[in-house]
């Protein structure tokens, strides 16, 4: 994965009508949580989705509270399906076929100040790069201090 690519999904929503956008957005600005510092300590690979990813084994408080709150008002609004349970991670390679052999992992820790509403796409994606998503950054809104 680029680096550009590396963020932690806090909410899953799929299409989005652009009708709706707006509501999304909404959702989004009326969070009011800390900011938080996930520390990701262990490397997984997760069959199902063919990814290696670097995964939190404990969860900041702010963060399940934010989380929490951000599944509650989707649903509200019918945005988005029952969700799965939190597990902070960040993907590092997508496509992977095997299982690799992991190793311990130096741990390190993601400072968050502000989460994003997000788009992905893989129109324009670069072929050099396996055809990984784009990510575009749609709106921002900054976390509180602690």
């Amino acid at each position: 994965m680029p680096a550009e690519n590396y963020h932690m999904t806090l909410a899953f929503i799929g299409e989005v009508p652009a009708a709706q956008l707006s509501t999304v957005r909404g959702i989004g600005a009326s969070q009011r949580a800390c900011a938080f510092t996930v520390r990701l300590d262990a490397y997984e690979y997760w069959r199902d989705a063919a990814v290696l990813v670097a995964v939190a084994r404990e969860i900041p408080a702010s963060l399940a509270r934010l989380w929490e709150r951000l599944q509650a008002g989707l649903a509200s609004h019918r945005l988005a399906g029952s969700p799965l349970p939190l597990r902070p991670h960040v993907t590092i390679a997508r496509k992977v076929s095997q299982a690799p052999v992991l190793q311990a992992m130096s741990a390190f820790a993601w400072r968050a100040q502000t989460f994003s509403l997000m788009q992905s796409s893989r129109s324009g994606a670069r072929p050099t790069q396996g055809l990984q998503p784009i990510y575009t950054v749609l709106d921002t809104w900054p976390l509180l201090d602690e």
